[in-house]
């Protein structure tokens, strides 16, 4: 995980999600809440929007959200989920910037739209809801754009409005979510940058196995923040791999692939969690589709999730000794390396490495010899990759 990503996720304070599928058909008490967060009726005429939205059919998705924010002009949900229809446009590659203005007008004013509700009533948790949910989505993408005072003063916002939204039984589980990444994320950045603890110093004290075990909670009982709460676990479980924590891995995004096929960044983190748990074959197989709908121009579907799908492809086929299309996959991964600038990355670097390599076994030590040069160029020398190369550059003379 890059450093703005980590501090992104200290700095988030709250996250908020939709359901992932529609409950049981309310009844007419049901639907009866003085939030409309709460209203079970709204859950359920807009699950289908919401599925849309995290299968990347966000035309589909925002129509509906557009014509919530027609019957209810006043209020921070709907800007809320077309903001949030941006932000998932920016997740599959977090360097695409142009639709960054559009997220932040839609949080600005969720942020306006909150406040009126908070003026009218200071005792209001759902408004100092969305307060924390805007303001910690603003966190997040000012991290990453590396615009630190921002992404601090959203972020202290994000953890004053999470406090004030507390009391609230009804929305308790969803609030839990900003706890259990505070808890956690606060102590792991101190355990492994210790140049951001004059930052954390900002920020209480966390508990990091608490944070872990809240967001289990999270992603196995909320109603808004499951989806959420699953998406961060699976990033935390391939941090900590720990005995199980794979195998969670694997189930979490087994389950958000097979509810959201064409999300991207669920499918290329599903081919991870495979290839990283020894199922290689498997992990090929979702490869090449990740692979196929590049090709297909689906929706999200670009260089970065390519880049990680053609590695795994080009891994399998060279250890099954289907050295052609073992060369096809990783000149493929080295092209969308290339074309993001990730040359720098272990995927580009380790693809050309497999080029060298078999470059060599085909006795074309010019191009092994240029493959090597290639990793040389890219890798900080204390890189394994930037090792190899020199060491089959010396053995070979090359």
């Amino acid at each position: 995980m890059s450093l703005p990503k980590l501090l992104l996720s200290i700095l988030l304070g709250f996250s908020f999600i939709i359901p992932l599928q529609a409950q049981n058909r309310p009844t007419e008490v049901d639907s009866i809440s003085p939030y409309l967060l709460m209203n079970r009726r709204l859950q359920f005429e807009i699950t289908d929007a919401v599925n849309h939205l995290y299968n990347f059919n966000f035309q589909a998705a925002e129509r509906e959200f557009t014509y919530m924010k027609y019957r209810y002009p006043d209020h921070p949900l709907p800007e809320f989920l077309l903001g949030l229809s941006q932000w998932w446009r920016i997740v599959p590659n977090i360097e695409e910037k142009r639709y960054d203005k559009a997220f932040f007008d839609y949080m600005d004013r969720t942020i306006d739209k909150a406040k009126d509700l908070l003026d009218e009533d200071p005792t209001n948790r759902e408004a100092s809801f969305f307060l924390a949910g805007a303001y910690g989505f603003k966190g997040r993408l000012n991290a990453e754009r590396k615009n630190w005072t921002a992404a601090t003063f959203a972020g202290r916002n994000a953890l004053k409005y999470l406090e004030l939204s507390k009391g609230e039984e009804d929305l308790s589980p969803e609030l839990l979510l900003g706890d259990a990444l505070f808890n956690y994320f606060s102590v792991w950045i101190k355990e492994n940058y210790t140049l951001l603890r004059p930052v954390l110093a900002l920020f209480p004290d966390g508990d990091k196995a608490l944070g872990l075990k809240q967001l289990r909670e999270v992603a196995n009982n909320a109603f808004y923040a499951r989806i959420e709460a699953q998406y961060f676990l699976m990033r935390i479980l391939s941090l900590e791999n720990g005995p199980g924590h794979t195998a969670e891995a694997l189930r979490i995004t087994e389950s958000l692939h097979n509810n959201f096929p064409n999300n991207p960044y669920f499918h290329r983190y599903y081919a991870r969690t495979l290839y990283a748990s020894g199922f290689t074959s498997a992990a090929a197989k979702e490869s090449i589709e990740i692979l196929n709908k590049i090709d297909s121009s689906y929706v999200g579907y670009e260089a970065t999730s390519g880049r990680y799908a053609a590695f795994f492809a080009g891994q399998y086929h060279e250890r099954m000794g289907e050295i052609s299309e073992a060369k096809q996959y990783y000149k493929r991964a080295v092209s969308f390396g290339e074309e993001i600038e990730a040359e720098e990355s272990g995927y580009y670097l380790y693809s050309l490495l497999g080029l060298g390599k078999i470059a060599l076994k085909e006795n074309n030590k010019r191009e092994a010899k240029q493959y090597f040069n290639t990793i040389k160029k890219y890798a900080k020398r204390k890189h394994p990759a930037h090792e190899e190369a020199r060491n089959f550059i010396k053995k070979n003379k090359l």
